[in-house]
Formats: structure tokens, C-alpha cells, sequence
């Protein structure tokens, strides 16, 4: 007999600040008579990132700015084996919590105190990693741009070679993707193509960003791009940054981000791909989480 398919999920640790005191964000389920961490299936076809978002806006009635990679939980249920993905999330919009027949219960509670209110251990697990994380971290980002056919088949200065269709249609599906980070510092390749990878997200965002050519090929060097990535590391804010440009520099970017363990021996990225590093504070350091993701994945790869 074969075995019961996985089940996958995501959600998040979603914390905000009263005053001093950190709070999450605990949800019950009626049909359980439990306390947990909010989370949910996937829509078809849906990216893990976005299911996260989704799930916890619905649970909540807040939009979450997703942080650092939680543990990820399995366990079995009376349906099958069960995996669920979680993140480390702030409050970027709070919204009127509205009961239902999924939730009807939200209480904002002390990290401490939380853990007594959890119902079921994995989740006290998932808890434990975000207590021990820094106070606040902000993503940045480094971006490969999305299609834009072949360089050999392109007659015109590459500088200005435009997405293809393909890359178009990523574009529009980086957008949420990027969201869920919300990075406010947007910084861009001047070639024609890495400026219109980050069209959708900024126009969704309403930010601007500004082209550099340190970031842009056959007008830099890969010593160059690593030194305004190091000046970008350790500036001080909140904001996240992100970085959109080419193939041949992502592996440069991704090892200053990342100098010791943490990245693959071939830190390279396909088309329309990122890496997300979580640093400590507003003042830069080595990254406390690091993430890579693709425009279309497989649910929680």
C-alpha cells in the first residue's frame, strides 16, 4: 500500500512590540479546541512565501513582513504526515481581527507566556527558535533578473535588452514574492532587463529604486560590485535592501553577504531567483538566516 502523501503548510511567528514587551500572535482553532501559530495549506500552484503571507493575513487579520527561516516542523495527523514551513514575521499592517469558523479566537501574548498558552510541542519548538533570534534583523536581498532571451540572438547594445515574455510573466510573480520582505532600498543593474525585473515590485511597493553601475555588467568589476555590497552591508536602517543584477555577479554578492558557512559551494542563482539574507539589528553583520528562493518552486523546497 502506498504511503499517504505529505501534507504541507506555512506560517509564521508573527510578533509585534508593545512598549517593551514583545508579543506574538496565538490563534484557536474551534474544531480542535487548540492554541497555535497561524498557518495553512497552499492554494494550487501557490509559493510557499506567498501561502505564509496569505495564511496569516486571513488567521490574523494582519499583513506580515516575513524575517528569518524558522524550523520546520513534521508530525502526523489523523490524515497523513504533515509538514509545515514557518518564518519569523513583524506586524507591517495591522488589521481587524475577524473571528470564523477556522479561528475563532486571537491573543497577542508575551513570548513567555505564549509558551504555556501553545497547545502542541512542535509549535513551543518553533517558538524557542524565534525567542533566540535578535530583537529585529532586515532582509537583503540579491536578485538575478528575470528572461530575457539569449544575448546571442539580441542584434542591439546588451544594455538595453529587454525581458522577454517569460521574464515579464516572472516580473509580475516576483512582485509578491519580494513583498513578503518588503525591502524599502532598491538598487538596480542600469541594463535595460534588471531594471524591469523590479518594475511590478515597485510600482506594487510604490518605491523608487536607482541604477548603479556597479551592479551592471560590462561596466564594473566583480571587485567593484563586492565593494559598494560591502558599503550596502554595513549601513545602518531598518529598511531591507535589494539588489537586482546579473548571473556572473550573484555569486560575488552572495559570499560577501555570507563569507563563512551558510552557502552552497555553488552560490549561483537561475534566472528570475534570490537570495535573502537576515541581518542583526540596523547595523549590518553576518546574516542570522539565509534563504534562496525561485519565482516557481516546489511547495517548501
Amino acid at each position: 500500500m502506498a504511503a499517504d502523501p505529505e501534507i504541507r503548510a506555512a506560517g509564521a511567528v508573527l510578533g509585534r512590540w508593545n512598549g517593551a514587551v514583545r508579543e506574538v500572535a496565538l490563534v484557536h482553532r474551534p474544531r480542535y479546541d487548540d492554541w497555535s501559530l497561524p498557518k495553512g495549506k497552499p492554494d494550487p500552484g501557490e509559493h510557499p512565501l506567498r501561502t505564509a503571507v496569505r495564511e496569516v493575513t486571513e488567521e490574523t487579520g494582519s499583513v506580515p513582513r516575513l524575517g528569518p527561516r524558522l524550523p520546520t516542523v513534521s508530525y502526523l495527523t489523523a490524515r497523513g504526515p504533515k509538514r509545515v514551513d514557518y518564518w519569523a514575521a513583524e506586524v507591517a499592517e495591522e488589521g481587524p481581527f475577524r473571528p470564523d469558523d477556522e479561528v475563532d479566537a486571537l491573543e497577542w501574548t508575551p513570548v513567555p507566556e505564549a509558551f504555556g498558552m501553545l497547545s502542541h510541542p512542535p509549535d513551543a519548538e518553533v517558538l524557542r527558535a524565534y525567542a533566540a533570534l535578535p530583537a529585529r534583523t532586515r532582509p537583503v536581498i540579491v536578485l538575478r533578473h528575470a528572461s530575457a532571451g539569449e544575448k546571442k540572438d539580441w542584434r542591439d547594445r546588451d544594455l538595453v535588452r529587454p525581458l522577454d515574455d517569460r521574464g515579464r510573466r516572472e516580473s509580475a510573480e516576483l512582485a509578491p514574492l519580494l513583498r513578503a520582505y518588503a525591502p524599502r532600498r532598491v538598487i538596480s543593474s542600469a541594463t535595460a532587463r534588471c531594471v524591469e525585473s523590479l518594475l511590478d515590485y515597485a510600482s506594487a511597493l510604490d518605491v523608487a529604486f536607482a541604477a548603479e553601475q556597479d551592479f551592471t555588467l560590462d561596466s564594473t568589476t566583480p571587485e567593484r560590485a563586492a565593494a559598494r555590497f560591502r558599503e550596502l552591508l554595513g549601513s545602518r536602517g531598518s529598511d531591507g535592501i535589494l539588489v537586482c543584477t546579473h548571473g556572473e555577479l550573484i555569486p560575488v554578492l552572495a559570499r560577501e553577504a555570507c563569507p563563512g558557512e551558510g552557502l552552497p559551494e555553488d552560490p549561483s542563482l537561475r534566472k528570475a531567483s534570490f537570495w535573502v539574507f537576515h541581518q542583526p539589528g540596523q547595523d549590518g553583520g553576518a546574516p542570522v538566516s539565509v534563504e534562496r528562493h525561485a519565482v516557481r518552486e516546489p511547495f517548501g523546497a
